[in-house]
């Protein structure tokens, strides 16, 4: 190997090592779940919303095409300082499902489970969105999280 090869090679390794580095400090110095994919989980086929516990709930989301079944009209509300798991599935193509203002960013993928948590600290309106193009109406695919 030539001197260039080498400081290639290092410089890959290094960039690797950083991004290693940096997932490790976002999932445990600041907390951040990181997205789960549950391939075998029970798969559902309608959206809902349970109060699993004191201020504790799961949202099961079905995406399709053009929209999300979150077992409401769209508008999820919840109480300040709420822990939220959500477990996502699409019955068609593949989606997108993020919440602004959280680290929420799941891919909704037909047979497959996808999971992250979420405490909503501050009162507010988080919207939801599609972030993967799924169609013509790609659009119109959103929601809203309310925490009062």
């Amino acid at each position: 190997m030539d001197r260039f090869e080498k400081r290639a090679m290092a410089l890959a390794l290094s960039l690797v090592m950083m991004f290693f580095g940096l997932v490790v400090y976002a999932a445990k110095g600041l907390q951040a779940d990181l997205p789960t994919c549950l391939p075998n989980a029970r798969l559902f086929e309608r959206g809902r919303v349970v109060e699993i516990g004191p201020n504790r709930y799961q949202v099961d989301v079905v995406a399709y095409m053009w929209g999300f079944d979150m077992g409401t009209v769209n508008q999820i509300k919840l109480p300040r300082g709420a822990v939220v798991d959500f477990y996502i599935t699409s019955r068609d193509v593949m989606h997108g499902y993020h919440i602004d203002k959280t680290l929420v960013n799941l891919m909704a993928i037909p047979g497959a489970v996808t999971y992250s948590r979420v405490k909503f600290d501050r009162a507010g309106e988080y919207q939801i969105i599609c972030h993967e193009y799924c169609g013509l109406g790609h659009q119109n695919m959103a929601g809203q999280v309310i925490v009062e």
